[in-house]
C-alpha cells in the first residue's frame, strides 16, 4: 500500500456565505460536487494525499454554523471585498506578518456571471504573496491544484519557521491552521 502520511496539516476554509467553500471541499475529498448544501452543518474532513512525492495527511475544517450567521448580500462581489479583512483577521489571530494562504475564485465555470476581473483577482493575490486559482467544485477544475499549493506553502512556511534541528531528533511537522480563501 501507499506508505503512511509523515506530515499533518490543518486547513481551514473560509470566504462569505454560498462562494462554494464547502463544494470545493467536499470535491477535494470526496470528488464529489454537492450542488446543495446546508450551510448550517458543521464539516469536517479528512484526506491522505501525496504532494511532490510526500505523503501528508490533511484535515480540512469548514466555517459550519458560524456563516449562517453573516447576513447574506449578494455573494461574490462582497466575497471578494471581504478577502482584506479576511487576510488581515488570520495574520492577527495567528499573530504573524505571513502565513500560508492560498486565494482562490470559484465558480469559474459562471464565466458569463462574473464580478470580479480575473486580472484584479490575480493582482490581488501577486501583491500578497499568495497563489492565486480559478477554481470550480462543479467541473472540478484546479481544486486540486489549490489545496497542493497550499500544501506547499505550509512546508515552505515551516521550513523558515522551525529552526535546524539537530540530525538525531526528528522534526515534528503537524502545522498551524492554513487558510483557503474564496
Amino acid at each position: 500500500g501507499d506508505p503512511p502520511p509523515s506530515e499533518t496539516h490543518k486547513l481551514v476554509v473560509v470566504g462569505g456565505g454560498g462562494v462554494g467553500k464547502s463544494a470545493l471541499t467536499i470535491q477535494f475529498i470526496q470528488s464529489y460536487f454537492v450542488s446543495d448544501y446546508d450551510p448550517t452543518i458543521e464539516d469536517s474532513y479528512t484526506k491522505i494525499c501525496t504532494v511532490d512525492g510526500v505523503p501528508a495527511r490533511l484535515d480540512s475544517e469548514g466555517e459550519g454554523g458560524r456563516e449562517a450567521a453573516r447576513p447574506h448580500t449578494s455573494g461574490l462581489i462582497r466575497s471578494f471585498n471581504e478577502v482584506g479583512k479576511l487576510f488581515t483577521q488570520i495574520l492577527r489571530v495567528k499573530d504573524r506578518d505571513d502565513f500560508p494562504i492560498v486565494l482562490v475564485g470559484n465558480k469559474a465555470d459562471l464565466e458569463t456571471q462574473r464580478q470580479v476581473p480575473r486580472s484584479e483577482a490575480s493582482a490581488y493575490g501577486a501583491s500578497h504573496h499568495v497563489a492565486y486559482f480559478e477554481a470550480s467544485a462543479k467541473l472540478r477544475l484546479n481544486v486540486d491544484e489549490a489545496f497542493e499549493q497550499l500544501v506547499r506553502a505550509v512546508r515552505k512556511y515551516q521550513e523558515q519557521e522551525l529552526p535546524p534541528s539537530p540530525p538525531s531528533a526528528p522534526r515534528k511537522k503537524d502545522g498551524g491552521c492554513p487558510c483557503v480563501l474564496l
